[in-house]
């Protein structure tokens, strides 16, 4: 007897009636990342934002970001831990539009599976959608891919899309930032979603290949809980104190600390003819770091150029907007302090330099 093609594609590794299940279970958390401008709800081949809310600015300026966790997903899936998987992936897509001065509007969202397993795909968007409500932007709609025979059953991958809108006169970047100017540092959470493949390698690599091969469960003593606890913890996100610290005070520029480090990103958004200069005394990275550097035998620049270090966004404003800035951080209970300062000189024009030591290094 043939087989009807529901039955046939569940043989093939395909489970419909899974997927529809996941979509039943994360439906709740979904409808909680709403914005008034978000038209219909799950089910809909395409998400619809209500445009005529961008009629209150001047000349609009769409941003929009995509991204991934990286092989951050590995520790979740080993853990079997989902929930907090999408604070990483949130906070890398709303933040990298923070940085321009665009407020994040809504998100979507990729998730690819071996095989649909309702609860954990449900755990998995609860993270996204709790992240979009931190980021004050709503999820308009994602789609959850089974792909048997390219994944193992219990892997899966994650990744998403967001858009934003700034006015084009508040737009931050480059062309605003002055000598005299200030970088305020605001602290990470911790490894954030980038160098995963460093610290899994240093940290539970084979010892054969270099690896401490440390297990998830182990208590370390200067995590003050254990590795996979430390390796899993959330990506902080940035996007309502940043918008705030933009909107409030005299920012000039923002630059996301992501995958390149700190140094690095900070480049991104420096006039070429001004230099940065930052003082590692003036913070402790928290244990992690060092951590990684010490067990895996990292050099100083390598451990720079991978991770952000214990900075995961910097501000570069106006000297006398700093008192204000550092408040209102504060007040947003993002811990923020002085790391460095922008100046002319011609002969390390464009560059970012990091002097001194880290306190304990």
């Amino acid at each position: 007897m043939t087989a009807t093609p529901s039955n046939a594609y569940a043989r093939a590794g395909v489970d419909i009636d899974a997927a529809d299940t996941a979509v039943e279970l994360m439906r709740t958390w979904v409808e909680q990342a709403r914005r008034p401008e978000m038209i219909g709800g799950l089910g809909g081949f395409a998400g619809l934002w209500d445009a005529s809310a961008l009629t209150r600015f001047r000349q609009p300026l769409l941003a929009t970001s995509t991204d991934g966790v990286g092989t951050k997903v590995a520790i979740a899936q080993r853990m079997d831990v989902h929930d907090t998987i999408g604070f990483d992936l949130v906070g890398m897509v709303v933040d990298d539009l923070v940085v321009c001065g665009a407020e994040p509007l809504f998100m979507t969202d990729y998730i690819a599976t071996g095989r649909v397993v309702p609860e954990r795909i449900a755990a998995i968007v609860k993270g996204i959608a709790q992240a979009c409500v931190a980021a004050g932007c709503a999820l308009v709609g994602g789609e959850t891919a089974e792909h048997p025979g390219l994944l193992a059953p219990d892997e899966y991958d994650v990744a998403g899309a967001t858009t934003g809108v700034v006015e084009a006169e508040d737009l931050l970047g480059p062309a605003r930032v002055r000598p005299g100017d200030v970088v305020v540092a605001m602290a990470a959470s911790g490894l954030h979603s980038n160098g995963y493949s460093l610290v899994r390698h240093v940290l539970l690599g084979d010892p054969s290949d270099g690896g401490a091969g440390w297990a998830l469960d182990r208590d370390v003593p200067e995590l003050g809980r254990t590795l996979g606890e430390e390796l899993l913890e959330p990506t902080r996100i940035y996007a309502k104190p940043a918008l705030a610290l933009a909107r409030g005070t005299e920012v000039h520029a923002m630059s996301h600390v992501t995958g390149g480090g700190l140094a690095n990103n900070l480049a991104r958004v420096m006039p070429v003819e001004l230099r940065a200069t930052l003082d590692r005394a003036s913070w402790t990275p928290a244990p992690v770091f060092d951590l990684v550097r010490q067990v895996g035998d990292v050099a100083q620049p390598d451990l720079e150029a991978t991770l952000n270090c214990g900075v995961g966004m910097v501000a570069i404003v106006a000297a006398d907007a700093v008192d204000a800035a550092l408040t209102l951080l504060g007040d947003h209970d993002v811990p923020a302090w002085v790391a460095g300062e922008v100046d002319a000189d011609p002969d390390r024009a464009g560059t970012v330099r990091l002097v001194g030591q880290h306190p304990g290094w």
